[in-house]
C-alpha cells in the first residue's frame, strides 16, 4: 500500500507579511534597529531575505508596516472599550484605562521599537515626515472606529479628545514600559473620564 504525502500548503501573503513583521519586531527589540538586519529577520521568520524584500522594501517600511498594525489594534481596543461603557462616561473611563494599560503591557517590545525610531524621527527631517503622516492616517483611523462605536453623545471635539487619549497612551508607555505599574488605573480612568466629560456634545 502506497503512502500518498499530504500536499504541502503554502503560506498566503498575508501570512508571510505577519510572520515578517513578528519575526522584525523581536529582532528590532532585541538588536536595536540599527542593528537589526534583514538577513537575522528572514531567519527568524523562517524565509530568506529575498522574501523580506519582496514583501518590504527596507527595514523603514518594516517598521511603519508595525506602526499601522499596532494601530489597527489600538482602533479596536478602543472601540471595545467605547462599546463597553454602554453610554455610560465613568464605565467608558474605566474600560479605557484598561484598555490602554493592557495595550501597553501586552506590547513591550513594540513601544521599545517605537521609542528608539522616534529619535532617529526627530533628528531627520525626512522620517520625521513619513512618521507624521503615518501617525495622522492611524489617528483617522482610530477616530473612524470610535465615531461608530461610541453610544455616547459627541460633537465635533471627538477628533481633538481622539487625538488627547493617543497622546496620553504614548505617555503611560514610557513609564509603564520603565516601570511596570506606574500609572494606578483607577486615576487614570478618573483622567479618562474628566476629559471625556469635558467634550460638550451635539444638540439634536
Amino acid at each position: 500500500m502506497m503512502l500518498v504525502k499530504p500536499a504541502r500548503t503554502r503560506p498566503t501573503r498575508a501570512e508571510v507579511r505577519d510572520r515578517i513583521l513578528d519575526a522584525a519586531l523581536e529582532v528590532f527589540a532585541a538588536e536595536g534597529f540599527a542593528g537589526a538586519t534583514i538577513d537575522a529577520i528572514g531567519q527568524a521568520a523562517g524565509f530568506t531575505k529575498g522574501a523580506v524584500y519582496s514583501n518590504f522594501e527596507s527595514k523603514d517600511e518594516l517598521f511603519l508596516a508595525l506602526l499601522d498594525r499596532q494601530f489597527e489594534l489600538r482602533s479596536e481596543q478602543f472601540a471595545t472599550a467605547f462599546e463597553s461603557g454602554g453610554g455610560d462616561t465613568a464605565a467608558t473611563g474605566r474600560a479605557l484605562s484598561r484598555a490602554l494599560l493592557d495595550f501597553v503591557h501586552d506590547n513591550t517590545d513594540y513601544h521599545i521599537v517605537f521609542f528608539e525610531y522616534w529619535l532617529r524621527a526627530v533628528r531627520d527631517p525626512q522620517l520625521r515626515d513619513r512618521l507624521i503622516t503615518r501617525r495622522r492616517a492611524a489617528a483617522d483611523q482610530a477616530l473612524q472606529v470610535v465615531e461608530k462605536a461610541a453610544t455616547m453623545p459627541h460633537g465635533p471635539e471627538l477628533p481633538g479628545l481622539v487625538q488627547l487619549v493617543v497622546t496620553i497612551s504614548a505617555g503611560i508607555a514610557v513609564e509603564e514600559v520603565l516601570r511596570p505599574g506606574a500609572i494606578h488605573p483607577d486615576l487614570l480612568a478618573d483622567l479618562i473620564t474628566a476629559v471625556l466629560e469635558s467634550v460638550p456634545a451635539t444638540d439634536d
